[in-house]
């Protein structure tokens, strides 16, 4: 029951999130940028294909920012036990220089 209130409620969301986004955002830009710097005013259309084209050359409009490959790569490295840890950092040292550690001398005797 609670799927088929989702197909009914999603898809005039999604509509209208849209269009309130693309909204906002045009009116935005024709308050601020022709004024300011001279570019031309902007109809819908041409906000929503700039709202398109900032998401595939930027990838994101907020939230964690790629965070689903981020945390996976920490929770992997927190995994790690320390040999490992230092066996990654020296790799990294050989491949892209300088950011290997130099080892600390415990017992300076």
């Amino acid at each position: 029951m609670k799927k088929v209130w989702i197909a009914v409620i999603a898809p005039p969301a999604i509509v209208l999130f849209v269009w309130l986004f693309g909204e906002l955002v045009m009116h935005l830009w024709n308050w601020l940028l022709p004024p300011l710097f001279g570019f031309r005013m902007i109809t819908f259309w041409q906000t929503l294909g700039i709202l398109l084209l900032s998401r595939i050359l930027f990838g994101s409009w907020g939230g964690n920012g790629g965070g689903g490959r981020r945390s996976r790569r920490r929770d992997k490295w927190e995994k790690m036990s320390p040999e490992e840890r230092e066996r990654l950092r020296q790799s990294w040292g050989a491949r892209c220089g300088g950011f290997a550690r130099e080892e600390k001398n415990e017992n300076p005797a």
